[in-house]
């Protein structure tokens, strides 16, 4: 990495960091599950983490168990929504705070991409794939789709049809700041992650954290930390401080 990229990286989290975090203050009791997105699919709160619900009439699929706690509470609450048990668990990536307690949900399918540990707080998947792949159950069909490396290193994207919803978490949200921190991340491949969502079909946008959008949220996330990239650039190559250019930049 330059030492020009190494010093936009850390402004930049200077300046995220400076940003409010557009989460909603909840209790750790604050789950409410099975908010209907669009036709079958709904989405199912823990705090300001977000599960994604498909049923059919073969199954449930869940993408992202988020913890012990809200995949039990999933399990237990499914009955208002349906009389199918979950048969498939997609993790959208391996990251602790969306991919732990996946046991709870009692799956027998579990899939993860390639790049994905060979257990996941203690689940090892049953399926793997590279590039993307197209998941059938019960007349719904999930299509996944590698983002790339950036936010980590093994994130995807679910599409479901015929809903044409997608599931995308951590990369972009509607109407939220990049989250603040940027741990491990390469900035650049971050927003190539971006731009893999909205080659993707779909109008509808259901994210992982926040309110659910549409496509062109994506596309605004992304404008957002390219301008703010280009100008934490051109002002370190003017020769400003990290402390300048964190007081100064504005968006």
């Amino acid at each position: 990495m330059s030492k020009h990229l190494v010093r936009f990286v850390q402004l930049f989290l200077c300046i995220t960091l400076s940003m409010p975090v557009l989460a909603p203050a909840t209790s750790a009791e604050d789950a409410r599950p099975h908010t209907k997105v669009s036709g079958d699919v709904y989405r199912a709160r823990s705090n300001h983490h977000y599960s994604l619900v498909v049923v059919t009439s073969a199954g449930v699929v869940v993408v992202d168990p988020i913890n012990t706690t809200a995949a039990s509470w999933l399990r237990k609450n499914l009955g208002t929504i349906t009389d199918k048990p979950v048969t498939h668990l997609i993790y959208s990536h391996s990251h602790g705070d969306h991919a732990s307690g996946g046991a709870a949900l009692g799956a027998g399918t579990v899939i993860a991409q390639a790049n994905a540990p060979a257990t996941i707080d203690g689940v090892a998947p049953t399926k793997r794939f590279e590039e993307s792949m197209d998941l059938a159950v019960g007349g719904k069909t999930s299509e996944l789709t590698y983002l790339g490396k950036g936010h980590g290193a093994d994130l995807i994207a679910v599409v479901v049809r015929p809903e044409n919803v997608p599931f995308i978490v951590d990369v972009a949200a509607p109407k939220r700041m990049p989250f603040g921190d940027f741990p491990g991340s390469d900035i650049d491949a971050w927003i190539d992650q971006i731009r893999k969502v909205e080659s993707l079909k779909f109008d509808i946008f259901a994210p992982g954290h926040g309110a659910v959008g549409l496509k062109a949220d994506a596309m605004a996330a992304r404008v957002y930390m390219q301008k703010l990239r280009s100008q934490v650039l051109a002002w370190l190559k003017a020769g400003k401080s990290v402390d300048d250019l964190a007081r100064d930049v504005t968006m």
